[in-house]
């Protein structure tokens, strides 16, 4: 912006403690001080917004190198498993055994067939333990109610 050095700071001081006068000389000096203060932030922010929009764009460049990195590695990568597998079939063919199909060198490479829900009831708990382990072994399989634990684990009485 504009290099004010003391000297102009000064003179300009002058100037306007002698046209404004000292009654009104605070509250211009106030009022041009806030008006300095909003240019400031202002132009903080257009600064800002600037410096934004090109790191927007530096990303928006540096993801467009990577999707066409990863593309042509997929690319090469699908190219060379084709021909792989052209050049296995040529030669599992020249060899003058018949496969039935689906049964080729390369078929376990395929993707595994979609997943299908056993449709079991998914909402019943199971546990890990099975159940003829718990009941040859005594583990509870209910939970007991407060009376019930109570009356359980009271100590038998004597007769007397």
């Amino acid at each position: 912006m504009i290099d004010f050095g003391f000297d102009k700071i000064a003179l300009i001081g002058a100037v306007a403690l002698i046209v404004i006068g000292p009654e009104k000389l605070p509250r211009v000096a106030r009022t041009v001080g806030h008006f300095i203060g909003k240019a400031q932030r202002y132009v903080a922010d257009v600064k800002a917004e600037v410096n934004r929009s090109i790191e927007l764009e530096d990303l928006k460049k540096m993801k467009s190198e990577f999707e066409n990195a990863a593309r042509n590695v997929e690319q090469t990568v699908s190219n060379e498993i084709h021909q792989t597998t052209s050049e296995l079939d040529s030669s599992w063919k020249g060899t003058g055994v018949e496969l039935p199909p689906g049964s080729g060198p390369l078929d376990d490479l395929r993707p595994p067939p979609e997943y299908r829900h056993p449709k079991k009831h998914w909402r019943t708990k199971r546990s890990a333990m099975p159940q003829w382990y718990k009941q040859r072994h005594g583990v509870r399989a209910k939970a007991l109610s407060g009376a019930a634990r109570v009356a359980r684990f009271r100590p038998p009485r004597n007769a007397a």
